[in-house]
């Protein structure tokens, strides 16, 4: 059989922290914690509360979490962030890298100082959530112009649909392609071809708001998510687009990238479409109507 010794050294040499909480938020005892790359010696805690050491939104939010463990006498397992900024007397420093953790709250069956328990086992999860947020953003991200891709446009467009579904908030959509890039292509190259449309991504990023969605939807084919934005103004924003694209390339001497211009389609979700996809189609079909027109123009659908 171990001995209590023998315990006391078992529960010391764990790896990750194990903070023994009481439902109002104050530290009774701490174990473990010995991996250095994560954690600091904690034993300065003890006998101080959450609400003394955490800025309160923060604390708030582990003081409910022990009282939900508790109640519901089951173990929780939630995910949290830390940084300076949320940790009273430490430096408000915005660029500080925040610290993820997973917790798994068990309740105790016994009390101190007539006060329920928890056995809270804090572990590092930041490496993890890094690599996560990491393989997320290259999921969505084109990897040529950096804009959002075709996954992310549909994902966006599924939310500001419902969106408008159930609060009947305006959101328009912009689709365009570049005129002239397969000749382009043909005489220069498709390396000029790409610096096209590189060139293109970024005036729009320049000349769209910060809430706009600019995603490249394939090959040389773009779609803009307006929220908040009806068609006679979304054709006004169409119209910069199209205006401070062809300004962008007037006069380039590079690989005739001066004969690049857009052509948009532009609409608006209605209440009687069934999905965001019938919308995609009015525009799709309002850019080939602005092509078909002569190209460097904008229609509305």
């Amino acid at each position: 059989m171990i001995n209590a010794e023998q315990m006391s050294a078992v529960l010391a040499a764990l790896p990750d922290p194990a903070f023994l909480l009481s439902r109002s938020g104050k530290y009774v005892a701490i174990f473990g914690g010995k991996d250095e790359r994560y954690y600091h010696d904690g034993s300065n805690l003890i006998g101080k509360s959450i609400n003394d050491l955490i800025v309160p939104e923060k604390a708030s939010w582990f003081i409910d979490t022990i009282a939900r463990a508790l109640d519901s006498q089951a173990l929780l397992i939630e995910e949290y962030e830390l940084s300076n900024q949320d940790v009273k007397g430490l430096p408000k420093q915005d660029t500080t890298e925040k610290m993820w953790f997973e917790a798994r709250i068990t309740p105790l069956d016994f009390k101190v100082n007539d006060e329920d328990m928890v056995l809270w086992v804090a572990s590092n999860i930041s490496q993890r959530r890094r690599l996560e947020t990491q393989l997320r953003e290259q999921s969505d991200t084109d990897l040529l112009t950096g804009l959002f891709n075709r996954r992310r446009l549909e994902r966006e467009l599924s939310y500001h649909f419902n969106a408008f579904k159930r609060h009947d908030y305006c959101v328009s959509i912009l689709m365009f392609d570049l005129d002239h890039l397969k000749a382009l292509n043909d005489s220069a190259g498709h390396h000029a071809g790409d610096k096209a449309i590189c060139k293109v991504a970024s005036t729009c990023q320049k000349t769209l708001r910060q809430t706009d969605i600019l995603c490249r939807f394939g090959g040389d084919e773009f779609v803009v998510i307006l929220p908040h934005i009806q068609k006679d103004k979304a054709i006004q924003t169409a119209q910069r687009l199209r205006q401070n694209v062809k300004l962008a390339f007037k006069g380039s001497q590079d690989f005739g990238l001066n004969t690049i211009t857009i052509s948009v389609g532009v609409t608006e979700i209605l209440a009687s479409d069934p999905s965001y996809t019938q919308a995609l189609k009015r525009a799709d079909a309002a850019m080939y109507k602005a092509k078909n027109q002569g190209r460097d123009r904008v229609c509305a659908q």
